[in-house]
């Protein structure tokens, strides 16, 4: 049974330790692209080392989530959070220390996989801790005011970066991560699903991870390497097979990790490729566009960071409306729409070149993509789950998730050589304007495309079965009380009702 009651001393314990928990995860989400031009000068490192800078944690964090949320259930959603806050602090720390690109892409990878661990846990804790009629409010809270880390990530970066040192931006999380550890301990109760498998596909995750890695390996290496390298060989045909190996597996296990029968519903399918090519050109675009401003612009870092704050403010008033509009009428015009208004604003963000001003050149292009933005994210996290059978909702979400992750992983991969952009080119203005012109239009094309994709979506898959009981009132429904993040799409749990322990 449930044991917190909204407004008494440990409810605001237990909130103020998921808020700061994701909150950690949100903001160091934000700090890092901002941090990239220093890091790069620091350590010397190439165009391709920036990419494993990112990939390393995209890609430890994508192919972990799915398995990590099923941790949670199994051995304790509560013991799962600390765990995840305590590597994601120490991997902090390794990040922090690093002095070669190699030592911070292999912290990076480590800081993924305490993500992982982190991100789906303060959800669940806060779906077990509290009673029913008490969850949205308390979902509510936790959405808005951790929207506020991904709102204030960049300038906390940009002051710490010209204050100190971008190390500083990875090691501000360790006092986080303590008093993050010591509120659970003290205030948040133990949770777990005694109905929940009690044997997570570990070998599944691992050989999606190792598949997901080889070809993530074979396209940032290929333009440096050259496609003929036996580096790129191996990892290109090596992650293919190993990616094969996972779906196959995913069909012959008793439990898998991703059950294939998800992907018989045309909405389930449309709605995450729609995810993935939306957030292959968003990740693109919130990590160029720091690069431009700094590069070619003369952005100090804050300003950078502060530069898309507009984009973030517009979730942060906006997803939860959008959510709620897509439960009236239906997601597809959003899906439709949305992805365009991205495209729109992606074009409008060409203006962004030497000497233009932030009010003519910046900020018109931010604030339409913005709106694309929060007119999609929401209404896609509620169709994949309203798409999915109710016992695999929680799977279905970390498969959205993932897929955000992983579009946001293999765009960063890819577009960088598209864009003509390699070597230690983003530090000339000259060429990484000429690069930033390309990769516009190239994810304005994507983003587009990702509103095709939404005609096909069943409209109707919002409302409720005739054969089934109406939600009650105070049940948050996905994509209705949250306020989306600009990473990936929020992470929900599955099971509307959770057994404690």
């Amino acid at each position: 049974m449930s044991t917190v009651v909204w407004g008494t001393p440990q409810a605001r314990a237990v909130l103020a330790t998921t808020i700061l928990g994701s909150g950690m995860a949100m903001l160091d989400g934000t700090i890092i692209n901002v941090a990239l031009p220093a890091i790069g000068a620091e350590l010397g490192a190439s165009v391709a080392g920036l990419q494993w800078i990112l990939d390393g944690y995209l890609l430890s964090l994508a192919a972990l989530i799915l398995v990590a949320g099923s941790l949670g259930d199994i051995f304790g959603r509560r013991r799962m959070f600390v765990v995840g806050t305590v590597w994601f602090g120490l991997a902090s720390l390794l990040c922090g220390v690093a002095q070669t690109t190699t030592m911070l892409v292999f912290a990076r990878v480590l800081q993924g996989v305490g993500g992982a661990l982190l991100a789906p846990g303060a959800l669940a804790i806060l779906q077990s801790a509290f009673p029913r009629d008490q969850r949205a409010r308390a979902i509510g809270a936790w959405s808005g005011l951790s929207g506020v880390a991904t709102a204030i990530g960049p300038l906390v970066g940009g002051l710490l970066i010209q204050a100190g040192s971008w190390r500083l931006a990875f090691l501000i999380n360790l006092p986080m991560a303590a008093a993050c550890v010591w509120m659970a301990v003290r205030h948040v109760p133990e949770s777990s699903d005694p109905e929940a498998a009690r044997r997570p596909d570990v070998l599944s995750a691992v050989v999606g991870a190792l598949g997901l890695a080889g070809v993530t390996a074979a396209l940032v290496e290929a333009p440096g390497l050259g496609v003929t390298h036996p580096l790129v060989l191996v990892g290109g045909v090596g992650g293919l097979a190993l990616m094969i190996t996972f779906g196959v597996m995913q069909t012959r296990r008793r439990v898998p990790l991703v059950p294939p029968s998800l992907f018989a519903t045309r909405t389930f399918v449309l709605s995450n490729a729609l995810t993935l090519v939306v957030y292959a050109a968003l990740g693109s675009i919130m990590v160029l566009l720091v690069l431009q401003l700094q590069v070619s612009l003369g952005y100090s870092p804050t300003a950078a960071g502060l530069a898309g704050l507009p984009i973030t403010v517009l979730m942060l008033v906006l997803s939860a409306r959008s959510g709620k509009l897509a439960q009236r009428i239906g997601p597809r015009a959003q899906l439709v729409v949305g992805p365009l208004l991205i495209a729109t604003g992606i074009a409008l963000l060409s203006l962004v070149v030497p000497g233009a001003s932030y009010l003519t050149g910046v900020l018109p292009g931010l604030l339409v993509f913005g709106f694309g933005l929060a007119a999609v994210v929401a209404p896609v996290t509620a169709t994949v789950l309203a798409a999915a059978p109710d016992r695999y909702a929680g799977v279905a979400s970390g498969v959205n998730n993932a897929v955000a992750r992983t579009g946001t992983l293999l765009a960063v991969a890819v577009l960088p050589a598209v864009a003509g952009l390699t070597g230690d080119a983003y530090t000339d203005p000259v060429a990484m304007t000429a690069s930033w012109q390309v990769a516009l239009v190239v994810c304005a094309v994507l983003a587009a495309v990702g509103g095709v994709l939404a005609l096909g979506v069943d409209n109707s898959v919002l409302g409720a079965a005739p054969s089934e009981p109406a939600p009650v009132a105070e049940q948050p429904r996905p994509g209705e009380c949250l306020t989306c993040g600009v990473d990936a799409p929020p992470t929900h749990i599955g099971a509307p009702v959770n057994k404690s322990v």
